[in-house]
């Protein structure tokens, strides 16, 4: 699994996904999709897509990753998760070509995905990339449209270490004659979506410079204003080309993501006295928006349980943290995770200063014991430090 192991588990290569996708009969190619790549934001305009298209009344499957507490939510039909005895089902008929064909996590679930939203006759699945775009394993689809939120410096190991090698990468999603919305984009990252679009003879749009009417959300954290605003565009795109979404359902849609999808994680409120939230930004853009969403928030004291993965840029990320909280150093329960000694001596060069705690979970109930009724907790750093508290 690359999101636990790291490096050793990824494969930048689409053959095995091909032979899977044959052997399976292409099942990608029975149901309509939109394809959804990016550096933040990708899995929360993915899930209100969905609800959108729920709200409108069609069939929707959803593919997204990483999971916080339960495999399935990776496939889910109308926020319904995939049934276990599918799973167990899909595994047990196909294992002797995955072993034979030594495939990875990630391409077994995104076959299982595509063979179920085929079985399920799905009307449309918004599909969230896992990794990059060109060489990701859900690159194998032909989508009605192509969203990528923004580009950032994440999985630089993988996809290259600037953002003009990244965003080649993310463009990869781009396909013939395809329309594709951009949300955020710099002029370097412009120029690049520009070119792609025009060998490509694919419309493009970029949302940030197009107005959309005030939009209410049921997410919390004001970054979904940016993710509301490209998926109101991409939306409004698919109307165009017949989809049945009026305004008024988009903004339906809009209002009841975690109803409609069961999305967690994102500026989640756990508790109020004292306040918990956590939210699962990773790296330097997503973290910079919740750290600058944190100062708006009224508090006494600042309590921060935090823990990251050890492929993790921290002089990068750290400098964003507020100097004035007391910190909570833990290991995600991962074989990626960093050590949290080894946090806690990195976040001291940058006058973080705090306790090292064994688990996740030790660490968050130390924090709810220390915390006064009008301080607040802030639970982050790692997606998988917020699957732990969950």
């Amino acid at each position: 699994m690359y999101q636990r192991e790291g490096a050793s588990a990824y494969k930048a290569d689409l053959s095995n996904t091909l032979k899977l996708v044959s052997y399976l009969g292409n099942p990608q190619n029975d149901f309509k999709s939109v394809h959804i790549a990016g550096t933040n934001g990708k899995g929360s305009t993915s899930h209100m897509m969905a609800s959108v298209f729920q709200e409108a009344g069609y069939k929707v499957g959803l593919y997204t990753s990483p999971h916080l507490k339960d495999f399935r939510e990776r496939i889910k039909i109308n926020g319904k998760l995939i049934a276990e005895e599918n799973v167990v089902h899909f595994i047990e008929k196909h294992q002797s070509f995955f072993l034979q064909n030594q495939l990875s996590f990630f391409e077994m679930t995104v076959g299982m995905a595509f063979d179920f939203f085929k079985n399920e006759k799905v009307d449309i699945a918004v599909i969230e990339v896992g990794l990059g775009g060109r060489l990701d394993s859900t690159n194998i689809i032909k989508p009605e449209i192509a969203v990528i939120t923004n580009i950032g410096l994440d999985h630089t190991r993988f996809l290259g270490e600037t953002i003009t090698k990244i965003a080649h990468e993310k463009a990869g999603v781009i396909k013939m004659e395809t329309p594709v919305v951009i949300g955020e984009y710099t002029e370097e990252t412009k120029a690049i979506f520009l070119s792609k679009s025009k060998e490509t003879n694919s419309p493009i749009l970029f949302a940030e410079d197009m107005s959309i009417p005030k939009l209410e959300l049921d997410l919390l954290g004001d970054y979904q204003l940016k993710n509301s605003q490209t998926a109101y565009v991409a939306l409004s795109v698919l109307k165009k080309m017949g989809w049945k979404l009026s305004k008024e359902t988009i903004q339906a849609g809009l209002k009841k993501v975690v109803d409609n999808t069961g999305l967690a994680g994102r500026w989640q409120i756990l508790n109020h006295s004292p306040k918990v939230i956590c939210d699962t930004a990773h790296n330097r853009e997503g973290l910079s928006l919740i750290i600058k969403q944190l100062n708006t928030v009224s508090y006494d004291q600042l309590h921060i349980v935090l823990g990251v993965v050890d492929d993790k840029n921290l002089d990068t990320i750290l400098p964003l943290f507020p100097k004035n909280a007391t910190y909570y150093f833990c290991k995600p329960n991962v074989v990626r995770g960093l050590e949290e000694e080894e946090l806690k001596q990195k976040a001291s060069q940058y006058s973080l200063v705090g306790q090292t705690y064994s688990s996740v979970n030790e660490a968050y109930k130390k924090s709810l014991i220390a915390a006064a009724k009008n301080d607040l907790i802030f639970v982050g750093g790692s997606t998988f430090v917020v699957a732990e508290v969950l």
